[in-house]
């Protein structure tokens, strides 16, 4: 791991149970620089999407994108961050969204519905990624028109993965990302 970065700590297996464990203890707090780069990268990138969501006159999915910021610029190594996961994982979630909200309707039961739905195809196309989740919620919940979200959602994931890539170079320090591309 580097110094003054937060990423994933390797599972622990033992000799009587080979299945992976939790490491002992939690990750090394990041630097200040570390925090400040993150923070001013996630946040940044978001006012840039609520700015063009604001100018064509579409819902942005500020929570699954903002937490997805937050894997990007803050755990870059782990494989929720990763651009297959990402932008994938988003489309998934909407597809699933959209599918609920047409055999089920907006509601709460529905988008529990769809939350499940989403993760059970993100398990099946190894696509790993929690936030996708939220995004089927709020597609039940606000239901955007899909002619219009899907491009800008599928521009959204694209701009962060990309941030994610330029905020990883100006660091000396910082790892790399993305660790894969797909």
């Amino acid at each position: 791991m580097t110094p003054g970065t937060a990423t994933a700590t390797p599972s622990v297996t033992t000799a009587t149970d080979p299945r992976p464990t939790a490491p002992p203890r939690a990750p090394a707090r990041p630097s200040a620089a570390a925090a400040v780069h993150s923070v001013s990268a996630a946040t940044t990138v978001l006012l840039a999407l609520v700015a063009i969501g604001a100018m064509i006159h579409e819902p942005v999915l500020i929570p699954p994108l903002a937490a997805t910021a937050a894997l990007i610029h803050s755990a870059p190594t782990l494989p929720l961050a990763q651009p297959r996961g990402v932008v994938v994982g988003h489309l998934i979630g909407a597809a699933s969204g959209y599918a609920v909200l047409a055999a089920a309707g907006s509601s709460a039961w529905a988008a529990a519905l769809a939350a499940g739905l989403t993760l059970a195809v993100l398990t099946l196309a190894r696509t790993p990624h929690s936030p996708a989740v939220a995004t089927s919620v709020v597609t039940v919940l606000q239901t955007p028109a899909p002619a219009r979200f899907v491009p800008l959602l599928f521009g959204s994931t694209v701009l962060l993965v990309l941030t994610g890539y330029a905020g990883s170079r100006v660091r000396r320090k910082a790892p790399r990302y993305p660790a894969y591309w797909w």
